[in-house]
């Protein structure tokens, strides 16, 4: 039987505070894509749109924020994306809802997407649609696009007032989407006093830094973090030299003054930049640019481990978490339980020296009986993640709530979850991606993870949905809810080992490598 589709005249629309706007309804969702929340000059601050008469389209994406290099397909089977037209002008979010009410007042969950600071956006890969949020979650769903990389951080502050807060325009960005949410969504169904922002990756990092930006105060009320924020910073403390290199990209391009850096095409600006990098790197200014980030200035006020929580992010309870094998597609072993054992210790201890090598064997297996010891090769390391939670219990904050996606893949004889491997089982999206589908043990992984995710939207706390024995984290028994086909609560109990892992690994997010003994590894 045909799935339901509405887009009539009156179908589909929903007055906000600016205008109305018209989007479809489809299967028992009804979508808004590419609905305009703000616009706002080059490296300026963003302002609310403009109302307008009549009934505005929300049936098509809108404009995805420029990228500083080209996009180019790979890993698609892993990570499959999809790509969009790109422009300045990107300041759009989509909704999902089944229901147009403003007394149903579901929750609501907004979803800031990863590529760290630089690239992204809200409808980079499948998995991010809202429909089955909305339908089997019963929440609204929200996603968002917002300004990266130089045009959403890079600090012209020193050339004048109205570039005050250019080194956060793309957090800035955020705030004004959630101020939009605060004021429109109940009619989309939603109630803008429980919203849940969660994001993944970079998307994780920013969950982190909007407790930390009081202008966001109230705008949100729950934060989920996945494979990115909940460890010790990564990124993001290099020393800047905006005003250096603005000045010598100002020359670049044949200007006099900053106006320049405002009027030139964006595709030029961007050509100028990568074309400096070489002069950055040799005069040892390019620091933290490469990668982009938020600038600590009193907006922004820094991240939680630098300068403590604000009040109001003590308030936001928080579950968070990574997956297994980070960065694991870079040296996993195919069919690995057709080695035998003899060479999977040998492998291992190549890898890492044979006594530490012996040691890791020892503590995985106490840590994952029923898994593979070549698991060791891929893991990321996530000791971290025992700081950041217990930072929280000693700052005093709302229940905080840890997780590992364990859960190996049907891929080359076993493939240990991967950056972004997750995200399909939190929209609850897996059915559509072909390699997130395994029978029963796939079922599983997404009732856990996907209930889990739905009980804290609505709740707080992830129990309530198929899970219920997931403990809040306290620093005696330090529980962590392992997610795989068969999902449990483990109390410390991969914490050995990790700590031993952290000394052969390079960063959280880069498959281990042996360490030289003369060798000082730091995060």
């Amino acid at each position: 039987m045909a799935k339901v589709f509405k887009a009539g005249t009156d179908d589909a629309v929903v007055c906000t505070k600016a205008g109305k706007l018209r989007g479809f309804f489809f299967d028992g969702v009804y979508c808004f894509h590419g609905i305009q929340y703000a616009t706002a000059k080059r490296f300026e601050q963003p302002v609310p749109v403009e109302p307008w008469e009549g009934v505005k389209d929300a049936q098509s994406y809108g404009y995805v924020a420029p990228l500083m290099s080209p996009n180019s397909p790979n890993m698609n089977l892993l990570i499959p994306h999809r790509f969009w037209p790109e422009s300045e002008d990107c300041l759009y979010l989509n909704v999902w809802s089944t229901e147009l009410c403003d007394q149903a007042k579901k929750p609501v969950m907004v979803w800031l997407h990863g590529g760290g600071y630089a690239a992204g956006s809200s409808i980079e890969m499948i998995a991010y649609e809202g429909d089955n949020m909305a339908k089997k979650g019963d929440v609204v769903c929200v996603t968002i696009n917002h300004r990266l990389n130089m045009l959403g951080y890079f600090d012209l502050s020193a050339f004048g007032e109205k570039f005050h807060n250019s080194g956060n325009a793309g957090h800035a960005d955020m705030v004004e989407a959630l101020k939009w949410v605060h004021e429109n969504i109940a009619q989309f169904g939603g109630d803008p006093d429980n919203v849940t922002i969660f994001g993944q990756s970079g998307g994780g990092m920013k969950v982190q830094d909007l407790m930390q930006i009081p202008e966001a105060d109230g705008l949100f009320h729950k934060g989920i973090i996945m494979s990115g924020g909940a460890s010790r910073p990564f990124g993001g403390n290099f020393q800047r030299h905006d005003k250096e290199i603005a000045e010598l990209l100002i020359k670049k391009l044949g200007g006099s003054d900053v106006t320049c850096l405002q009027e030139v095409p964006v595709d030029e600006l961007f050509k100028a930049f990568n074309a400096l990098e070489p002069e950055l790197e040799e005069k040892g200014l390019s620091g933290g640019m490469m990668m982009w980030s938020p600038v600590p200035n009193d907006w922004y006020l820094g991240t939680a481990w630098n300068v403590g929580y604000t009040e109001h992010g003590k308030t936001i309870p928080i579950m968070g978490g990574s997956v297994i094998a980070e960065m694991g597609f870079r040296s996993n072993v195919e069919n690995k339980n057709d080695v035998p054992e003899e060479e999977r210790v040998k492998m291992i201890t190549d890898q890492y020296g044979e006594e530490i090598g012996l040691q890791l064997i020892e503590e995985f297996k106490k840590a994952f009986p029923r898994k593979n010891i070549l698991n060791l090769l891929p893991m990321s390391n996530r000791a971290g993640a025992y700081d950041f939670f217990d930072m929280r219990v000693d700052a005093g904050c709302a229940p905080s709530y840890s997780y590992l996606f364990a859960y190996e893949f049907p891929y080359r004889g076993g493939m240990p979850a991967w950056h972004c491997s997750d995200i399909p089982f939190a929209f609850g999206n897996a059915d559509v991606i072909a390699i997130c589908n395994e029978d029963i043990a796939s079922e599983n992984v997404q009732n856990d993870y996907f209930g889990a995710y739905m009980a804290f939207a609505h709740t707080g706390s992830p129990n309530g949905r198929g899970l219920k024995c997931w403990p809040a984290w306290d620093k005696e028994t330090q529980p962590t809810m392992f997610f795989d086909d068969v999902s449990y609560v483990s109390y410390a109990g991969d914490k050995k080992l990790m700590q031993l892992h952290e000394k052969v690994a390079v960063n959280p997010f880069a498959a281990p490598r042996k360490q030289d003994d003369s060798e000082k590894i730091t995060f």
